[in-house]
């Protein structure tokens, strides 16, 4: 009776022990694997408000200008090359201009030749006129006949006008120089300010002409003042009206990856443009504010502008991609994934201000577009 006793109590133990180990190794084989998410601090930092631009913009030169002569001719002379620092005033290229030359070596001969017949016919005019004061007193005394007196003053009188005749024509050779100047200078190209040579077209020998209205040629010189540069970039009308002048600005450029250029707004422009198919944007002119930025930049280089609206220095922040529709978050702790709801401040592309809902050293998910992704998981942080 013991044993029999003994084994059906043994029995009696065995089967719920079973019946529990085989729950639990079914409880194990299906339960979810936890999910591995890229997880982010909640931590202090700054978090800066702003605005960029909608299409790339573009780094400019102070001025620009297209050259070309007035007058259209034959290129004579070409006297920079692409590349050439040049100062203002100084000739670029010449026209075939022998002629002009000539004409204006003419009236600078006729200017020396009036101001000789000035001296002649002056002189006589001065003599003349001493003439006639001399026999104006010998007819007084009654040694001279008035018709002798007549005769002194006509001539006087003539000499007198032969002098200012001979002046008269000393302001037309003077004319005719100004004249052939001009025309000198039509047919050259001078730099209107210090700059760099961007761009010569033609060649020796070719002819050249200006642009006939509405009809675009190339210029004969393209010129650059690169002593200041600036950026000039599009923003969506929407963010327009938070623009001032003076605002600070981040700009970056494809060509120097990484690297931020510091300015400030010096214009907004005063309409808004209307560009088939794409959004209405306000242009905006940004100066750098480092001088020695400049230097290592090119004209025409594209360009992002970010204009800081507002700034804190010392907020608590969030990637900005951990941020769901609604202010939501998607917190990690004890190995579960927990939905919660923030209150938010200022917010750029790379960071958001948190106001409320979250403490510093809190974990947030911010790979939110990985399938499985949600609330009430049991999730693992990436290592």
């Amino acid at each position: 009776m013991t044993p029999n006793f003994f084994s059906g109590k043994r029995a009696a133990l065995i089967v719920p022990a079973l019946i529990a180990l085989s729950g639990i190794l079914i409880w194990t084989l299906s339960k979810p694997e936890p999910v591995p998410v890229a997880l982010a601090a909640a931590g202090r930092g700054l978090v800066e408000s702003s605005v960029a631009n909608t299409r790339a913009g573009t780094v400019k030169a102070c001025r620009r200008a297209s050259l070309a002569p007035s007058n259209g001719g034959l290129i004579y002379r070409i006297k920079v090359r692409e590349s050439d620092r040049v100062k203002k005033g100084q000739v670029l290229i010449e026209l075939w201009n022998k002629d002009l030359v000539a004409q204006k070596r003419l009236a600078m001969e006729q200017l020396a030749s009036s101001r000789d017949r000035i001296q002649e016919a002056c002189a006589l005019a001065d003599a003349a006129a001493n003439d006639m004061k001399r026999k104006a007193k010998l007819h007084e005394k009654g040694f001279l006949s008035i018709e002798s007196l007549d005769n002194a003053a006509a001539q006087a009188k003539s000499k007198r006008a032969s002098c200012e005749a001979a002046k008269a024509g000393v302001d037309e050779a003077m004319v005719r120089i100004d004249l052939a100047s001009a025309g000198l200078e039509r047919s050259t190209v001078t730099a209107p300010f210090d700059g760099i040579v961007a761009k010569v077209t033609g060649e020796l020998g070719e002819f050249t002409t200006p642009s006939p209205p509405g009809i675009a040629t190339p210029p004969a010189i393209d010129l650059i003042d690169d002593s200041r540069l600036y950026v000039t970039a599009p923003i969506d009308e929407v963010d327009a009206p938070a623009l001032k002048v003076g605002m600070p600005t981040r700009i970056t450029l494809d060509a120097f990856p990484g690297r931020h250029f510091s300015g400030k707004i010096t214009r907004i422009a005063p309409y808004v443009l209307d560009i088939e198919k794409q959004a209405r944007t306000v242009d905006i002119d940004v100066d750098f504010t480092e001088g020695k930025d400049e230097k290592a930049l090119l004209v025409g280089y594209s360009a992002d502008a970010e204009v800081i609206l507002s700034s804190h220095p010392d907020a608590l922040r969030i990637p900005t991609r951990a941020l769901l529709d609604g202010n939501r978050v998607l917190l990690f702790q004890n190995g579960m994934l927990e939905e919660r709801t923030v209150k938010t401040g200022l917010s750029n592309w790379e960071y958001t201000e948190v106001l409320a809902g979250l403490k510093a050293g809190d974990r947030v998910v911010v790979s939110l577009e990985r399938n499985g992704v949600k609330a009430g998981i049991s999730a693992v942080a990436e290592k």
